[in-house]
């Protein structure tokens, strides 16, 4: 079988194809309560890069020589008395390798009746990071209008469906006209702004003419700087991401506008999504039920090959990737 290793902490500068090293090993057996898993498909996050440059505290650090860490879907090809039968679709994180053993801790079984892929998208970590983020820092009221930086992406196209399903004003800022043109005809986005057409500023004074209610951030840098300057009294401003620093490896400059948080009695906060892992389950029961009522749609971006698994992860920060970044193995 293949893995892929780190072998370079890619810190202040964007990945290079020496970051990775792709190994070959045996396939291991599975030990008594053991199953062989195959792995089938493997998700893509941005917060990956953070893991690799050791920046984000709130996991283990990574050392060189470490199997590159992520999210899969996993099928049981052989079970030693393990926790699910041969067959069972799992998903989780057990890196970048074609193949693991695992007692099944720390993995859920993948939803009936959905694709499989679903785990690693809109009932994965980047919807319950939605879900979270909206609910539990924005807080969102029918009525607010709620602005979403990289709202195309997987997380964000989830956070719109979800704030206009709550009665809020939806306004989505994404890279590309074929992005934005997807916003509005099938994420529900009553508008979205194309920040790679031009300055956004002005176009978001004209659509939020009584202030932004809640900000959901996934960009950081400028694109924050400008939503901040019009923003409402009491809005909620929630940190999620910072695509914008991924390729430096830099903290982005602060905010100049962050003073309006004053002058607008308004809170700004960040949040780690595992903070309610306890209260994945429900999220997701609550999420599967809109997906089948038809209220809750999403996109996946497959690619294919494990050897391109270091490329599609560098997708997510070129802006080449439409909705959840995938891998088919």
């Amino acid at each position: 079988m293949r893995q892929w290793l780190l072998n370079g902490h890619p810190r202040g500068r964007g990945l290079v194809a020496d970051d990775f090293k792709l190994v070959t090993r045996d396939i291991p057996a599975p030990g008594p309560g053991e199953m062989l898993l195959k792995t089938q498909y493997l998700g893509f996050d941005p917060a990956q890069k953070g893991w690799m440059e050791n920046v984000a505290d709130y996991v283990a650090p990574m050392a060189i020589g470490d199997v590159m860490r992520g999210s899969g879907v996993f099928e049981v090809v052989e079970s030693n008395g393990g926790k699910h039968p041969v067959g069972t679709m799992l998903a989780g994180s057990l890196g970048w390798s074609e193949y693991a053993v695992s007692t099944g801790e720390g993995l859920n079984v993948a939803e009936p009746g959905l694709p499989a892929t679903a785990m690693l998208s809109i009932l994965g970590t980047t919807g319950v990071t939605a879900w979270c983020g909206l609910f539990k820092v924005g807080q969102p009221i029918a009525g607010d209008t709620v602005v979403v930086s990289g709202a195309a992406g997987a997380t964000g196209s989830i956070v719109g469906q979800l704030a206009k399903i709550a009665g809020c004003r939806v306004i989505g800022i994404a890279g590309g006209a074929d992005k934005c043109a997807w916003l509005t005809a099938n994420a529900g986005y009553d508008h979205a702004i194309d920040y790679k057409a031009g300055p956004i500023k002005q176009q978001l004074k004209e659509l939020t003419p009584d202030g932004i209610d809640v900000i959901y951030d996934n960009v950081g840098g400028k694109i924050l700087n400008d939503m901040l300057s019009f923003i409402a009294t009491g809005a909620r401003v929630t940190i999620c991401g910072g695509i914008s620093r991924y390729e430096t490896g830099t903290m982005p400059a602060g905010p100049e506008n962050y003073f309006n948080l004053v002058f607008r009695r308004a809170t700004m906060r960040g949040f780690i999504v595992l903070d309610w892992a306890s209260e994945f389950p429900i999220i997701r029961k609550r999420m599967v039920k809109m997906i089948n009522e038809g209220k809750l749609t999403y996109q996946e971006d497959i690619q294919h090959g494990f050897e391109n698994a270091p490329d599609t992860l560098q997708r997510l920060f070129s802006g080449a990737n439409r909705g959840k970044q995938l891998l088919k193995l």
